[in-house]
């Protein structure tokens, strides 16, 4: 019996407080988080930059090419888009703080954003200077060619052969269906910017010593690897942006966001998964205290407020420590 206790001991030391496996069991040190579940995580936060960057670094252009913007417009466009971006992750934190967790938003985030740049695809290779060959449409696959089948509307048939591209000027349909693609990707990365990180963080325990240092080392990693693809993005994408075409140019990060998705899925049982805290989440609770303020803000002060307010009764302790 004191062999068998012995024997049990190193075990429990070796399990990760608050930290589950992808069975909800507790997770054993040595066989899960570290490096090994933080390169997947690495690896799909790659991807989605070079997602991200392919499509806003070169966005302006697309605007005042193919969709025949003023400049101004273009402009005022891309600021809306990138102010949808910046505000986005609020949203997507407190979904993932009190519905989703962590790993699920990064899923569903990934999905958005590979539906959105497929939607930009759509747009892009029925663009009146296009060639639409069938090895084109091969290439993108039968996904692609499916949903260009059944949405007509997007190609605009009247000037497919036509090399003038000021003669063929998008319809409002196709604007429309471009804008809603570009918001699905500022959705997506909403939900991936404050989650991916996070939960990269995750597999290293900052209480354990030793991996402490790694865990150090893992946001050094991370921001070389983000900007290094960052890099890469602009030097490659614009180029075939640029100078071959569009469907290719959104059509790789679209490819390289599906690629992140499966690479991060193949690490799903090496990744130790925080616990969820049964109480609210902190932004509930902050609304909570906003929506009580609403509904009381025409109620009268108690007596005792106002005695003191008036000089009848002692302040209450600390109430001046500010002042």
């Amino acid at each position: 019996m004191q062999r068998e206790m012995a024997a049990e001991v190193p075990l429990l030391r070796d399990t990760v407080e608050g930290s589950v496996d992808y069975k909800g069991r507790r997770v054993n040190r040595s066989n899960s988080g570290g490096w090994r579940s933080a390169s997947f995580i690495i690896g799909v936060e790659m991807g989605e930059k070079f997602a991200y960057f392919g499509v806003a670094s070169n966005l302006i252009s697309y605007l005042t090419g193919p969709l025949r913007e003023s400049t101004a417009t273009a402009a005022e466009n891309v600021n809306a888009w990138q102010g949808a971006v910046s505000l986005l992750p609020l949203l997507g934190a407190f979904v993932a703080d009190s519905y989703l967790g962590l790993y699920c938003t990064i899923i569903v985030s990934s999905l958005f954003c590979m539906l959105g740049l497929q939607g930009f695809n759509i747009f892009s290779i029925n663009e009146c200077y296009l060639s639409l060959d069938f090895d084109w449409f091969e290439s993108q696959g039968l996904g692609l060619l499916t949903l260009s089948a059944v949405l007509p509307s997007l190609s605009p048939h009247n000037c497919q052969n036509n090399d003038d591209i000021t003669s063929c000027p998008p319809t409002r349909f196709q604007v429309v269906f471009f804008f809603f693609s570009l918001y699905l990707v500022a959705l997506a990365k909403g939900g991936l910017k404050p989650c991916v990180q996070a939960f990269g963080a995750d597999q290293f325990d900052g209480r354990d010593l030793e991996e402490c240092k790694p865990k150090s080392s893992f946001f050094n990693w991370w921001y070389f690897g983000l900007y290094a693809c960052t890099t890469a993005t602009l030097l490659i994408l614009n180029y075939i942006q640029d100078n071959l075409n569009w469907g290719l140019g959104f059509g790789i990060p679209c490819i390289s966001m599906a690629a992140a998705l499966v690479v991060f899925l193949l690490g799903a049982k090496t990744y130790r998964y925080s616990i969820k805290e049964v109480e609210k989440s902190p932004l509930m609770r902050i609304g909570e205290v906003f929506v009580a303020a609403a509904r009381n803000w025409r109620t009268t002060p108690s007596a005792a407020i106002i005695e003191e307010e008036a000089g009848e009764m002692p302040p209450r302790q600390g109430a001046h420590q500010f002042k």
